[in-house]
């Protein structure tokens, strides 16, 4: 049998397909073409490439260098083949000896089979690529969240995955997943011959394609290929296995496969599976915690012990064997394992945080923040492998959530017609910018909308010592182009109810063609006042006007360097200085924390580290910036000091109850805001430079955003319940 070399595999020519080759289509008008194809019923299809054409022009230029090596060889085999020519009958045989294959033919074909078996191989290598894209759902990590302690708070994302790099692995858990799974991990070529002719001879005899999997293989599979259990899928498995064998190091294909593979309890890869059975970070495993997780390698639902005897069985024997199994290729010592002799028996359940309640307002403040202090895509968020530190204080937010709840639930009991549509705001801002714990609602997963971040509600009387920073800062013009004048916590305002705003024209009139005034609480007249004092009893009508000399823009500007944000404040009209300006919980505990600070402000933030799979990731960290000077934030602190001796008494530290006056920024200083319209109640105080901003309001979110009248919901100058909430948050005070 004559082997002829076609021309084209010639070591000095080239395969490939030629333009050229192709017949040339005459250009036509869109008319001529419509004519032609009514006019020609039997017109000529264009010629089409045939299939082994174009997988010829796919995978030829790869094989020409090979073709190219095996040409010499093939010339020297076919001098042998022609021998090998089988002649049937076989002459000088009778009968049916005669149809029987002499030894030279048998040799012959089963040289062929295995030469025609290495060339589709080699075909098969050659024409098959690494993808680029990974399975997606396989490289998907969660982001998990810890509180200020550094202990997890909570977890978002689809799946409970987070990768480690290799070297935050412990040897022995390397070698317990290398021993029961592919204990010549580091010696062989990607694949398993024996194994893959085990699993093929299953599926040919069985139909399944159990075993002969190598780690390497096991790695393709999770992050490139599906778990389909069918020969073409085993053997694009192999073929890419074999060539990620060639290009990456084996211990980045193990690191891999230990961050990618299933460990049951809903979790993805090593680390989270250390987490989930035993509660600690994979760093802290050893070798018999390691054995068992190995175990769960074969089946997750077969020998998670806790599922019932029969698991519990065969995890113990599988981890009595892979401890052995360790002993047996030298990474574990006889003394070693003999000290592993007890079961480690793993947790009931999977400890790992989910976010749920108070939690699910946290992880939204957190992953807003983090996103945009990160620069961190809404995409790659997604994607997951972030650990995100946070500033929250568990201990603190417990006990801020422990008094709303419980003053909701008395609400919900002596008025439930009116609380049903009650909402409370409140959190707890350090001096430093930090958000120590918020109240965002009852359940975030039936409201999504967050209390404490709702801009909804005017803050009434509790801006009052904005105006006064202002004023104290700036100092006021009485006349209109005059000089500044100077204005101190004793200089005297016209303190009666409703009294008239004016300016150096005369008074100040609205739009409804009304002077504009102010109304104190229960219409109460104090005459000539200091703005100390005024502060002290929270008197509307001195601040109104302190607002209009001191000049409304410049109130504004104070107010929002202090930490109110610009998107709060409406019309700037004399309503302004008594509190229209609508601050969320967080901003108004962070305007306060201003004070606390000797007049320097921080933004408010809630993460203050962030990693990803180890790494640290850059922050905008926020910086204080001064918003007015030591001094007024000292005299501000006083009055509010004094306002809340005045209105609690009973409360006041004794530390603080033997000054009257000291200025210091440790003392304890509150004041409550109330609004003309009665639509809401505020509390905002400080204590130990924490400041926390507390507001009860009613909103019916069924039908608008439309604030209503508090009906008693938020109690009485007595008995607020902002104030009862803000001292339960803040217990004990000083």
């Amino acid at each position: 049998m004559q082997l002829k070399v076609p021309a084209s595999f010639r070591a000095d020519e080239t395969m490939q397909l030629r333009v050229s080759d192709i017949p040339a289509v005459p250009d036509m008008s869109d008319e001529e073409a419509d004519g032609k194809a009514r006019s020609s019923k039997n017109r000529r299809k264009a010629p089409r490439l045939s299939p082994f054409v174009r997988v010829w022009a796919a995978i030829g230029p790869r094989l020409a260098p090979l073709l190219a090596v095996l040409t010499p060889y093939v010339a020297r085999v076919t001098p042998y083949a022609r021998r090998l020519r089988p002649l049937y009958p076989r002459p000088g045989r009778t009968d049916w000896r005669r149809w029987i294959p002499s030894w030279r033919q048998w040799l012959g074909g089963v040289l062929a089979s295995i030469g025609l078996s290495s060339m589709l191989l080699v075909v098969a290598y050659a024409a098959t690529d690494i993808p680029d894209n990974l399975n997606s759902y396989a490289t998907q990590q969660d982001n998990v969240y810890f509180w200020a302690d550094g202990t997890p708070m909570a977890r978002t994302g689809w799946v409970q995955r987070q990768a480690m790099p290799l070297k935050d692995i412990p040897e022995d858990v390397r070698w317990a997943v290398l021993a029961a799974e592919n204990a010549s991990f580091y010696s062989d070529p990607g694949i398993s011959f024996k194994g893959i002719s085990r699993a093929l001879f299953r599926t040919i005899g069985q139909g399944d394609t159990q075993g002969g999997s190598t780690i390497t293989q096991q790695y393709v599979k999770n992050v490139y290929l599906n778990q389909n259990q069918t020969v073409s899928r085993k053997f694009t498995e192999a073929m890419i296995a074999l060539k990620l064998d060639n290009q990456m190091s084996k211990d980045d294909i193990l690191e891999g496969y230990l961050n990618t593979s299933w460990f049951g309890r809903g979790t993805y890869g090593i680390q989270r599976a250390a987490q989930a059975y035993y509660g600690k970070d994979v760093s802290e495993l050893n070798a018999s915690e390691a054995a068992f997780l190995a175990s769960l390698l074969k089946g997750a639902g077969l020998y998670d012990p806790t599922l019932g005897p029969a698991n519990r069985a065969r995890a113990v024997e599988r981890w009595s064997w892979t401890l052995d199994r360790m002993v047996d290729i030298g990474k574990l010592s006889k003394a070693e394992r003999a000290k592993y002799t007890k079961f480690p028996e793993p947790l009931k359940s999977n400890p790992l945080y989910d976010t749920g309640e108070q939690s699910d307002y946290l992880v939204e403040l957190a992953s807003q923040y983090a996103k945009k202090a990160g620069n961190i895509s809404d995409k790659d968020y997604d994607l997951g492998g972030y650990q995100i530190y946070t500033t929250f204080d568990k201990n603190r937010e417990t006990q801020l959530t422990d008094a709303v709840t419980k003053a909701r639930k008395k609400a919900l009991k002596d008025d439930p017609k009116n609380a049903e549509n009650a909402h409370f705001g409140a959190s707890s801002v350090a001096s430093d910018g930090r958000i120590l714990a918020v109240y965002g609602g009852p359940d975030h997963r039936t409201q999504g909308y967050n209390e404490s971040n709702a801009t909804t509600v005017p803050a009434g009387s509790a801006f009052q010592p904005f105006v006064y920073a202002a004023g104290l800062e700036h100092g006021v013009h009485k006349t209109r182009g005059g000089d500044t004048e100077t204005v101190t916590g004793q200089s005297l305002y016209d303190g009666d109810n409703l009294v008239p705003v004016t300016t150096p024209e005369g008074p100040y009139w609205d739009r409804s063609g009304k002077k504009a005034a102010a109304k104190n609480d229960g219409g109460k007249s104090y005459g000539q006042i200091s703005l100390h004092r005024a502060l002290e009893l929270s008197v509307n009508t001195p601040f109104m006007q302190l607002g209009m000399d001191t000049g409304l823009d410049v109130v504004r500007s104070t107010a929002e360097r202090s930490g109110l944000l610009p998107s709060s404040f409406g019309a700037q009209v004399p309503a302004l200085s008594t509190g229209s300006v609508t601050p969320s919980a967080i901003r108004m505990a962070s305007g306060y924390s201003t004070f606390a600070a000797g007049g320097k402000h921080t933004e408010p933030y809630s993460v203050r580290l962030i990693t990803k799979n180890g790494t640290k990731i850059a922050l905008e960290t926020p910086t204080a910036n001064r918003a007015f000077g030591a001094e007024v934030a000292e005299e501000v602190n006083s009055a509010l000091a004094d306002s809340f001796r005045s209105a609690h008494p009973g409360d006041v530290p004794a530390s603080q109850a033997q000054s009257s006056r000291t200025g210091s920024l440790g003392q304890v200083t509150g004041k409550a805001g109330t609004t003309q319209n009665d639509t809401a109640a505020w509390y905002v105080g400080t204590a130990k430079t924490v400041s926390t901003a507390v507001v009860v309001y009613r909103i019916d979110l069924g039908k608008s955003l439309e604030p209503l009248p508090l009906k008693g919901i938020a109690g009485t100058a007595d008995d607020s319940v902002p104030y009862r909430i803000w001292s339960g948050a803040m217990s004990p005070l000083g």
